[in-house]
């Protein structure tokens, strides 16, 4: 899987329990806090098109797998990867490491949204294309397995 963005966070007092344990609705904080800083690296901060443009990029989806807990103090390291672009939506796949020990991972999917009429709306044709230029390219139809039966 081909990541398009890496970033890291470290996680904080307020982010934690009493015993310095992750707290979840903190994490999926830090992770809304990912995807906005992704949005402003490929060109489309959130504040130039929400306020200006008056389109946005709601979760729709989100699955979140937790491997191991994270505490007060690690450095977490967030990798996104485009899975799929469609009309209107983006499926992102993310992995959240400390060092090199898988922590949590999470399928979200965000749709393009018309903020003053609360509808979906067809990407911008040059914001479909940055995000098709991103996912990692597919494996050709005709490619085998060596020793592969033809």
């Amino acid at each position: 899987m081909t990541v398009c963005f890496t970033t890291d966070r470290m996680l904080h007092f307020g982010d934690c329990d009493i015993s310095g344990t992750a707290y979840y609705p903190a994490y999926l904080n830090i992770l809304n806090g990912v995807v906005e800083e992704f949005w402003a690296h490929i060109g489309w901060p959130w504040h130039e098109i929400i306020w200006n443009e008056r389109w946005g990029t709601p979760t729709v989806h989100l699955s979140c797998d937790f491997s191991k807990p994270s505490f007060f103090g690690d450095k977490l390291t967030f990798r996104l990867s485009i899975l799929k672009v469609g009309k209107s939506s983006v499926r992102l796949h993310h992995t959240i490491h400390c060092g090199d020990e898988h922590r949590w991972s999470v399928e979200q999917v965000l749709a393009a949204s018309w903020l003053d009429k609360h509808t979906s709306m067809p990407w911008p044709d040059a914001v479909k294309a940055k995000l098709e230029s991103l996912m990692a390219p597919p494996e050709p139809a005709d490619r085998r397995a060596v020793g592969a039966p033809t």
